[in-house]
């Protein structure tokens, strides 16, 4: 196991983009509805419901209401969860270049959601943006 990187030139320098193979949906999921663990890739509990993201597969086998198709990215670079800066820096880019992302930060790496048909966009974007760190 890797330790967590901290100092935002490192983390940018580092990031590696990996497209995940697939396609991705949000849904919320109504009060009769459940779901067994390994077919959620993230949650969160909200007053409406809980919203969960999952693959295309589960929005067909559970009948779920698909509200935005994403496509996953994971930055490979472990980020400490007290990290300031990745977050905005990322997103700042990818905003000006058009493209909404949708972020959800694990123990070891940040996972960014952006709509399905701009994921080579993205990662072209995150990518120069590493590249950019490099130079530094």
């Amino acid at each position: 196991m890797t330790n967590p990187i901290r100092p935002l030139d490192i983390l940018l320098a580092s990031m590696k983009p990996t497209l995940n193979e697939g396609i991705y949906y949000f849904s919320t999921l109504k009060p009769e509805q459940h779901l067994p663990l390994p077919e959620l890739i993230a949650t969160i509990r909200e007053k409406e419901g809980l919203s969960v993201i999952v693959s295309e597969k589960t929005v067909k086998d559970y009948g779920l209401d698909a509200q935005f198709k994403t496509a996953w990215i994971t930055l490979s670079v472990h980020s400490d969860l007290a990290a300031v800066g990745l977050t905005a820096a990322f997103s700042k880019a990818l905003g000006e270049g058009g493209v909404s992302c949708n972020v959800v930060a694990g123990n070891f790496h940040d996972h960014i959601f952006v709509p399905y048909e701009q994921a080579d966009l993205a990662m072209s974007i995150l990518q120069t943006l590493q590249r950019a760190s490099l130079m530094k």
